[in-house]
């Protein structure tokens, strides 16, 4: 599977050298309890906090693996705190609820989002710049690794306790490169 807190380690990274290493951040978490989306979310915290001390997360609110939810906490959010200079997004509904907020308040140029996932309509924001960018998962990897494992337990090998398929960063410079197209197609 993948290393989700690594994956949310990636994200923070990213959003901590894009916003310069200040500001003020927010997590729009998928759903609390949900393992692999909470993994994501204490990799980001702890990350900001170790590598930019000078970043501070100023909310974090769940969007229920929804949406349409995402949005209306992405919106309460930015009411709520206007100087806001990132969101990290935790999962495929969270980023689309975030851009959705971003983008009816025009502030592409002022809020970083970085996501989690990558569906076409989300790979187009990152291309128009609605959207810094997305950690991605291999799909590939984890259904052949997955198929191997098994094959390799049948035939009386003891599997590995844990294999890390990967995470990789989407963005506008990397998106057309065969390694992250092999990703996303």
């Amino acid at each position: 599977s993948t290393d989700n807190r690594e994956g949310g380690a990636v994200a923070a990274r990213r959003m901590g050298e894009k916003l310069g290493g200040k500001g003020k951040v927010a997590i729009i978490g998928a759903k609390k309890g949900s393992v692999s989306t909470d993994e994501r979310e204490i990799g980001f915290e702890a990350t900001i906090k170790e590598k930019f001390p000078n970043i501070q997360i100023v909310q974090w609110l769940y969007g229920e693996a929804n949406a349409t939810k995402s949005l209306s906490v992405a919106e309460d959010i930015l009411t709520s705190h206007p100087e806001l200079n990132g969101i990290f997004a935790s999962n495929e509904s969270s980023t689309v609820g975030a851009v959705r907020a971003i983008l009816q308040r025009n502030l592409p140029d002022k809020v970083l989002l970085v996501g989690f996932d990558a569906t076409p309509d989300l790979v187009k924001n990152v291309k128009d710049g609605a959207i810094d960018s997305l950690v991605i998962q291999n799909p590939f990897k984890m259904g052949y690794e997955g198929v191997k494992t098994i094959v390799d337990k049948l035939n009386g090998k003891e599997p590995q306790k844990r294999i890390d398929t990967g995470v990789s960063l989407l963005t506008k410079e990397n998106v057309e490169t065969p390694e992250i197209q092999k990703l996303i197609k």
